[in-house]
């Protein structure tokens, strides 16, 4: 431990990250600098200043990250039309590349000899934090106390804070039994009763979404413009990519959109039940393959179909910055170069609905597909020979096996 002078912590500002704060001065004997960064999250992060400073730190880094978020990780993931296991829309998996990016950035700043985190050694956090820092700062140390301590216990940890003069905040009401994180992607719910995936979730439980049973009568509709698929203006007003994140989670949590229960696989062995609120995602994505299911070619649209498990599994298991996710997203980059355009969607109590799409880059040919004279744009009877060929192989076998 006496190797490291200065560590640079990912620092939340709540009890669980001031306790290691002052656990890695004690332990340690070294100089902290804290990094504390707005993704979305909702809550008011200047009051980790001056947490910070009580605890003697100097260097006490603060900042707005959501714009660069929004745009430099979330809209790269959208393009890929990225999900987990069929439904988990990677919130909390997507944020971690970049705080692992800022944690390097600043030690590399302040001359730190290594990052340390607050995640526990049974989630997946802690390996997203890991690799991705691994990946832009080779030789750095990382520092997970979780793995180190035994304050393995709520009350241990209560015990500490209170010997070292830690500040518990008292908060009127009931206390949530959930463990949770957030982001202009989604917030999302872990322990307490959903623990057991039998039990459905309390309706108060959910922060950011009314109940779809309770979302208005009357359906809310959005005009969704897309530029070389990113989003890039609601209902004709021009947004940048964080705006069109907050926009769309506050009018889709209004119509009950967003709502996920899932059991996954967590990349460190076992299964986990969470449940997360994602409306600005859920919204994004129904729109965006609209917008794909019109400008982009069929067998390209497929391949990137084929790919996109691989590719959501990269992000999940913390392989932002690794050269296979780096080489896809340049191949599903240049899938977007024509996917532009408008799509109208329509909210209601819980459900999105693609209800128009229009492209100057469109594919789709009225004169070949309409179920009325065309005019001769399509030959029918090229399809005779299109059929024959194609059961060729299965008309061989059939005779092979004398049928």
């Amino acid at each position: 431990m006496s190797d490291v002078k200065k560590v640079v912590l990912a620092y939340s500002g709540g009890l669980d990250t001031s306790i290691i704060a002052k656990w890695l001065q004690e332990e340690y004997n070294c100089e902290v600098v804290t990094f504390t960064a707005d993704i979305g999250q909702g809550e008011e992060i200047e009051p980790a200043r001056a947490k910070a400073q009580a605890m003697g730190i100097k260097e006490i880094y603060i900042e707005d990250l959501r714009e660069e978020f929004a745009r430099d990780f979330v809209f790269p993931m959208m393009r890929a039309n990225a999900i987990y296991e069929g439904e988990y829309r990677l919130g909390t998996s997507i944020a971690r590349p970049l705080i692992s990016k800022r944690l390097v950035e600043i030690a590399q700043e302040t001359g730190a000899d290594a990052i340390s985190h607050g995640a526990t050694g049974k989630g997946n956090d802690q390996v997203r934090f890991e690799m991705n820092a691994y990946a832009l700062m080779p030789d750095v140390k990382v520092i997970a106390p979780w793995r180190e301590w035994d304050l393995m216990s709520r009350e241990k940890l209560m015990a500490y804070a209170e010997e070292h003069n830690i500040s518990i905040e008292k908060k009127k009401g009931k206390k949530s039994p959930y463990s949770m994180d957030a982001n202009l992607l989604h917030i999302s719910y872990e322990g307490g009763i959903i623990e057991d995936p039998a039990n459905e979730p309390e309706e108060d439980m959910w922060l950011w979404t009314v109940a779809p049973e309770a979302a208005p009568d009357a359906p809310t509709y959005l005009d969704i413009t897309f530029e070389k698929g990113d989003i890039v203006a609601i209902n004709g007003d021009a947004m940048s990519p964080a705006t069109v994140m907050e926009f769309l989670n506050k009018v889709g949590g209004e119509n009950g959109i967003g709502r996920d229960d899932i059991v996954e696989n967590r990349f460190v062995g076992m299964k986990a039940r969470g449940c997360y609120e994602t409306p600005a995602g859920t919204i994004m994505l129904k729109a965006h393959r609209a917008m794909e299911s019109l400008t982009l070619d069929r067998n390209a649209a497929h391949l990137k179909d084929e790919l996109m498990p691989k590719y959501a599994e990269m992000i999940y298991n913390g392989f932002w910055f690794a050269p296979e996710r780096e080489m896809l997203q340049a191949m599903i980059d240049k899938s977007q170069e024509n996917v532009s355009g408008n799509v109208r969607v329509k909210l209601y109590k819980g459900n999105v609905v693609v209800v128009g799409r229009t492209s100057e880059n469109s594919l789709f040919d009225e004169a070949i597909a309409t179920f009325e004279e065309d005019g001769g744009a399509y030959n029918h009877k090229d399809a005779e020979g299109f059929i024959k060929l194609n059961s060729l192989r299965l008309r061989t076998a059939a005779k092979k096996r004398g049928k």
